[in-house]
């Protein structure tokens, strides 16, 4: 496996990130995660215009600490890893996929990002009401045992089976 590779084992980079949640345990006490560095930076770019927003409990607890702050260079490192990734492997965005085109019944950019926005805003809401991410769940949560970690990962499965079974009619 080399880093110009195309795609990398899931086996090995699921026990990479496996792997992560040590240091992340050890060195800040906290799992790994994403859906909270949307409240931080949310917040602390709210409280240049509302400064008392801050006050606000639910703010509060995400405007400061390690934990907070290590969420949102997780998710930079994520954007800029996976830029580097695909230059390195020669990879690029490519051509729409014929089963989107037929679904949104339109290959146009303006509409897919349209609806990448909507669907990623949806997602990010049911991680705050959930509170943790798919990812946070399913790595960090069944690596801790937690039950509810457990149920949301095969609620997860089983709601995408249904959609995939749904786009085959496609």
């Amino acid at each position: 496996m080399k880093l110009s590779d195309k795609s990398w084992s899931p086996y090995v980079a699921g026990v990479l990130i496996g792997l992560l949640q040590i240091p992340a345990f050890l060195l800040i006490n906290t799992a790994l995660g994403t859906s909270s560095s949307y409240v931080t930076v949310s917040g602390t770019l709210a409280s240049i215009v509302d400064p008392g927003i801050a006050q606000i409990d639910y703010v509060a607890k995400h405007l400061s600490g390690a934990k907070n702050w290590w969420q949102v260079a997780t998710v930079i490192g994520i954007a800029i890893g996976a830029f580097i990734s695909s230059r390195l492997s020669g990879t690029s965005r490519g051509a729409v996929s014929p089963v989107w085109s037929k679904a949104l019944g339109t290959s146009s950019l303006a509409v897919r990002m349209l609806l990448a926005f909507v669907s990623g805003f949806l997602l990010l809401l049911g991680a705050r009401v959930a509170d943790g991410c798919t990812s946070g769940h399913g790595i960090s949560g069944m690596a801790q045992l937690a039950i509810s970690s457990f149920i949301t990962v095969a609620c997860m499965f089983a709601g995408g089976m249904i959609v995939a079974l749904f786009l085959r009619k496609f």
